[in-house]
């Protein structure tokens, strides 16, 4: 059984006890349950379910288990060319990791 969430502004394929890294949720406090209503589509054992836009009832239970995950290191990189400009940006995202308990329908 899986279901596509929508979670922070992101859509996730969550699976019963896979673990997914969202956008950084200030609010939540590690080992608290967070529910997340937003979903789209749910496959039961072939018997799929879409939601227009939301499936009715259906939400996702999961549990935070790191509020402080930093991402990898992108480097954003700025040139003219001629004109001798150069500019180098790093950027590192916040990420919460959370563990899928269930879906319920």
């Amino acid at each position: 059984m899986y279901a596509i969430v929508d979670m922070q502004g992101q859509q996730f394929k969550a699976e019963a006890g896979h673990k997914l890294f969202i956008h950084r949720m200030e609010e939540a406090e590690q080992g608290s349950t967070v529910e997340f209503e937003k979903v789209m589509l749910v496959d039961n054992e072939g018997a799929i379910t879409v939601g227009a836009p939301f499936v009715e009832g259906a939400k996702v239970v999961c549990e935070v288990l790191d509020n402080t995950v930093r991402g990898e290191k992108v480097l954003v990189f700025h040139k003219k060319r001629r004109k001798g400009f150069k500019k180098l940006n790093g950027h590192r995202q916040n990420f919460t990791q959370v563990l899928v308990k269930e879906i319920v329908c």
